[in-house]
């Protein structure tokens, strides 16, 4: 595969856990990956990590809570590379009950989980509409289905994001653009809190293993789309 024929990828929250894992799945592949998160020096550990693979990613810091940021980022990207699929893992939560969670901490929530995947995609639209194809993939949760104490603010913004891109993949199937939700339950990532991790650890969901699901529905034939996947931990939610 030549550098012209390789397929762009760009994941958002690529710094850890689900984003990590699905950037050095990628790059295995042999497509370009571009990976983004506010943390450099996260994203840079990537590429120390791929070296022994002799394979890299490349490196574009973009906040997606900063449309400005979005737009820079996309122009930037778009300069030399068609996006071929997004990936909108970005995200950020905490786990308290609705009466204590701070303003701050709301507007934090939903302007990384929700706006931020709107402000991705509203920009990679255009590009994708031109080529006459492309795929978004939205990395959300359970969350978005089903009721969890201590996580309004996080579930309102899954509950968002779906039914906004539910509605943006009936507008995009004219023009060939494939749009899929994963609805993960408990996985392992920096997310949860370190106790719970060590605890749970072993019922949890590897990141590793949902990179490979992600790469799997990317490589479908084009002219089919896995719609939605709701995946959990077999001994269910945590």
């Amino acid at each position: 595969m030549t550098a012209k024929d390789k397929k762009c990828v760009w994941i958002t929250g690529a710094s850890s856990g689900i984003g990590k894992s699905a950037a050095m799945e990628f790059a295995r592949t042999g497509c370009k990956v571009i990976v983004s998160s506010r943390r450099i020096s996260s994203l840079e550990k990537i590429n120390t990590d791929l070296k022994k693979e002799k394979i890299k990613v490349e490196i574009m810091p973009c906040n997606v809570a900063s449309s400005a940021n979005v737009i820079q980022t996309v122009k930037k990207i778009t300069e030399t590379n068609k996006i071929n699929c997004l990936i909108n893992n970005a995200g950020v939560s905490t786990f308290k009950p609705a009466k204590e969670n701070s303003l701050q901490e709301i507007k934090d929530i939903i302007n990384t989980n929700l706006l931020g995947s709107i402000f991705t995609i509203k920009q990679v639209l255009p590009h994708m509409i031109k080529n006459g194809e492309g795929m978004i993939i939205n990395i959300l949760s359970v969350a978005a289905n089903k009721i969890f104490e201590e996580s309004s603010a996080y579930s309102a913004s899954k509950m968002g994001l779906l039914g906004y891109t539910n509605v943006l993949r009936e507008e995009l199937r004219e023009h060939n653009i494939k749009v899929v939700n994963i609805l993960p339950g408990a996985t392992e990532t920096p997310m949860w809190p370190k106790e719970v991790r060590e605890s749970k650890s072993k019922e949890m969901m590897k990141p590793e293993d949902l990179a490979q699901l992600l790469v799997w529905i990317f490589l479908q034939k084009k002219n089919m789309v896995t719609e939605e996947i709701t995946i959990r931990p077999i001994q269910g939610d945590i």
